[in-house]
């Protein structure tokens, strides 16, 4: 990882002061909010992130099982993205990246600390600087309420109720209150929920405001408000198409410990670690996707009370609003649950922005968006200069209608391993039709896809003479990226990549 020389770092606090006398200067600091005109009325912010929500789980892209009326509310009023991404599917990497605008191998936080190596993983550097710091400085009533995930304590806000590192549990969560651990009683989306109605309420009239409004769901272990407890009983999930793919020309998969079968988590279901290895992973699924969705029920609940929120107090036209998630999750394609691989179901994620005042609805099913845009996105949407060193592109022009070139495709890293799951370290590239993928500890392989014919990436074409030129294309494109981004291997070959676990997928056999 490539570092920068100590004697130009600057902490996060000095680089947030010298940056204020630059923000100050943005048309909106020295103009009160009611002597704008509505057209340059500076927006507020609300920015919904949910934990492991893949694309599919909203009505809005096409679910047929899960309705979400309310957060299709913010669909129906703004941009729908079809082409949303992370760059590393795993929680703390991925918010990290959406709040400094930085690829995990810059901003330093590689991991969940879900392993040895990863235990003593600071959270974010100090010279490490976030959206909310910088609009804050700039004049924002700034909040962060519900799952921060990160083990430095958030900074740059006015108000922070947390889950803290300690996650929170479903019920009766204890959170961080401005860094003073508080008991809530009920469930936890709906604790998140009433204080992002408390800070509504509270905050100062005459700032606007950005808040970070992140529920727990639809994270692990998926327990469901009570009066949702008996949602979906009659449906039955239907199985994915590749449920039963016998993992050809996937190491990664194979080896990694994230077989729907053999998850624990339903055993107080009647799912007995005794049963036929199908049987046990017909009834995982079906308890899985049942679960994962009723916890959304309750996000969707408290995303409308908000909604509600904001049109009675008169805000909604000049509020932006986000909703998205820090990476996606497997429900049975492969056989699988969790996230961390580079297929779509693990690295896409929901993309909804409404801005009323500025932003016509439509669909956007071209323009590639990814993890680290949203914050020189939302910079740039308020009027607060950019900073050179974030490395995603904002794509307020996009929401604006705006035609301008875009990425043809992005740089994808995961570096958890050996951890939990035993996901082994890799990269790769995406394109629009073309997906590589490199497990670059030793013993080294790749994967190439064509998503255009194989969309289901169940055809590892890498090392097939025919598409050669291809991967020979995608293999130095992928260099080019790692280049642009500062991403340097250390010197000396690939080191052998470290045993973990059991080393094997329950239930599969040699290939075929």
């Amino acid at each position: 990882m490539q570092r920068k020389d100590p004697a130009k770092l600057v902490t996060r606090r000095d680089a947030v002061r010298m940056l204020a006398g630059v923000v100050a200067a943005a048309p909106f600091a020295k103009a009160g909010r009611a002597a704008a005109s509505p057209a340059a009325a500076v927006p507020n912010i609300v920015f919904i992130m949910t934990d492991d929500q893949r694309q599919d789980a909203l009505s809005v892209y096409g679910n047929t099982i899960l309705r979400t009326p309310n957060i299709d509310r913010i669909a129906a009023g703004g941009v729908r993205f079809t082409e949303a991404f992370v760059t590393n599917s795993l929680c703390a990497p991925s918010r990290a990246s959406f709040l400094t605008g930085l690829y995990s191998h810059r901003h330093g936080v590689l991991s969940n600390a879900g392993g040895p190596q990863f235990y003593n993983q600071p959270g974010l550097r100090d010279e490490e600087i976030t959206f909310p710091e910088l609009l804050k400085a700039a004049g924002y009533y700034t909040g962060v309420i519900g799952k921060w995930h990160l083990r430095s304590e958030p900074t740059g806000f006015d108000s922070s109720v947390v889950f803290g590192r300690t996650r929170g549990g479903y019920y009766d969560p204890e959170m961080e209150v401005n860094g003073v651990r508080v008991k809530f009683r009920g469930h936890a989306d709906d604790v998140v929920g009433d204080q992002a109605l408390t800070f509504l309420r509270e905050r100062p009239a005459d700032k606007p405001f950005c808040l970070l409004y992140h529920f727990k769901s639809p994270h692990r272990a998926w327990m469901p408000a009570e009066r949702f407890a008996r949602a979906f009983e009659d449906i039955d999930v239907p199985v994915p198409r590749t449920f039963e793919d016998r993992l050809v020309g996937k190491d990664a998969v194979r080896r990694a410990e994230m077989a729907i079968a053999d998850m624990p988590d339903f055993r107080n279901k009647g799912v007995d670690p005794s049963m036929p290895f199908e049987e046990r992973k017909r009834l995982n699924l079906q308890h899985l996707v049942k679960n994962y969705y009723r916890v959304l029920l309750s996000v969707d609940e408290n995303v409308g009370k908000l909604l509600d929120a904001l049109d009675a107090a008169g805000l909604a036209g000049d509020t932006i609003i986000v909703y998205t998630s820090d990476n996606g999750f497997f429900l049975g394609e492969f056989g699988l649950y969790d996230k961390r691989l580079m297929y779509e179901s693990s690295i896409k994620v929901p993309l909804l922005v409404r801005y009323p005042a500025r932003v016509a609805p439509r669909v956007d099913r071209s323009h590639m968006i990814l993890n680290v845009d949203a914050a020189p996105t939302l910079l740039e949407l308020t009027g607060v200069p950019v900073p050179k060193a974030m490395q995603g592109r904002s794509f307020a022009p996009l929401l604006l209608g705006q035609s301008v070139p875009w990425r043809e495709d992005f740089l994808y890293e995961f570096f958890e391993y050996p951890a939990e799951h035993c996901a082994r370290k890799h990269r790769g590239v995406r394109t629009k039709r073309w997906k590589l993928i490199h497990l670059y500890e030793q013993p080294e392989q790749w994967e190439l896809y064509d998503l255009e014919n194989d969309p289901d990436e169940t055809r590892n074409l890498a090392g097939e003479r025919r598409y050669a030129a291809t991967e020979r294309s995608l293999r130095e494109r992928m260099e080019e990226l790692r280049r642009e981004l500062g991403d340097v291997d250390p010197p000396g070959p690939a080191p052998v990549s470290l045993p973990c676990g059991n080393g094997v997928n329950t239930g599969y056999g040699p290939p075929e």
